[in-house]
């Protein structure tokens, strides 16, 4: 270990569902094998977190330190880490483990490997100073980056990224909820040539013009019709009343994908709007072959995150202003 490492570092950390996290002063933890100690740069702050704290994600490793967007600086590398330079900028997301040997492991959809393992709510994530990480899901991030503004890549950009190539080759977009996923897809699927249509939450003025501004052909209400039939719709809103206005919005043989770890349940619709060759999918995690294709992409289109930074000390008030709708774009921690 390197000389200069601290021995203990700050944290926030999760003990209880519905209470607030707790500031803690922890060890400095120290990477076994196969695993990458860093230096925590920027943590973006993610509704899964808040699905987290509000107890609706089963079975989290409690007291668990959350984050799941973290950007950071190799430090150190555990027995058996190859190709990965003591210094260079690395990005963790949401998928932390897998087995490396079921059948999705073994056929490039490790992304649903039984056994997987969460960064931030089943292994410690990026609510700190320091952390350790899987090698395998270290991922390069631009070194040319500002941090904060590369933190959201990491889950809101990558699970946008696999929404978005759901959609296949559709031209018409709808993102429903305009918030950290779909302001960076709006932006890829513009570079892409696509129209995009953004549903906010009724009223939401800001969002709307946000979604303008980023390219959006139009922007109102989710439940509101577009004023042109869609191909695919994208949700990233928790609702689950979205999915039947999502699927009156689509045109046969339109695709709807439900972009969220958890919504809340979907109501009943007529097979009506299901008819006509339509689609229905969730996105679940993400590969490592989403993980370089994104963020080699990002720096092309290129992707301007738009953050508001918080120190790490104030991780529940950033979670709160997420919880509320007050943020544009994304919310991240900085050590």
């Amino acid at each position: 270990m390197p000389a200069s490492l601290p021995e203990r570092m700050r944290a926030m950390l999760f003990e209880r569902v519905g209470q607030p996290l707790r500031a803690a002063e922890l060890p400095v933890p120290r990477p076994g094998p196969g695993q990458v100690l860093l230096a925590v740069e920027a943590c973006g702050v993610c509704r899964t977190d808040l699905h987290l704290i509000d107890g609706e994600l089963p079975d989290p490793l409690l007291p668990v330190v959350p984050g799941h967007e973290i950007v950071g600086r190799a430090v150190t590398c555990g027995e058996g880490v190859e190709g990965i330079a003591i210094g260079a900028r690395l990005g963790v997301p949401w998928l932390g483990w897998t087995c490396g040997h079921c059948r999705y492991c073994t056929s490039g959809r490790e992304n649903l490997c039984d056994q997987a393992r969460f960064t931030g709510y089943q292994i410690h994530g990026g609510y700190a100073e320091y952390t350790v990480a899987d090698a395998r899901y270290c991922f390069p991030v631009d070194e040319a980056a500002d941090a904060a503004a590369a933190a959201p890549l990491l889950c809101a950009g990558l699970i946008g990224y696999r929404s978005l190539s759901m959609a296949g080759d559709a031209r018409r977009i709808g993102l429903y909820g305009f918030g950290a996923a779909a302001h960076i897809v709006a932006q890829v699927a513009t570079w892409q040539g696509r129209e995009v249509f953004a549903f906010t939450r009724p009223g939401d003025r800001d969002s709307q013009d946000f979604a303008r501004r980023l390219g959006a052909r139009w922007a109102g209400a989710a439940d509101e019709a577009p004023p042109a039939a869609l191909d695919a719709a994208l949700l990233f809103a928790p609702a689950g009343e979205h999915v039947p206005a999502a699927l009156r919005a689509v045109s046969k043989g339109g695709i709807v994908v439900c972009g969220g770890i958890h919504m809340s349940d979907i109501p009943s619709f007529p097979y009506a709007i299901l008819w006509g060759e339509r689609q229905l999918r969730s996105v679940a995690n993400l590969t490592r072959a989403d993980g370089e294709a994104f963020l080699a992409l990002a720096p092309r289109v290129p992707v301007r995150t738009e953050v508001t930074r918080f120190p790490l000390a104030e991780a529940n008030a950033a979670l709160e202003r997420l919880r509320r709708g007050e943020l544009q774009g994304a919310a991240v921690l900085v050590p």
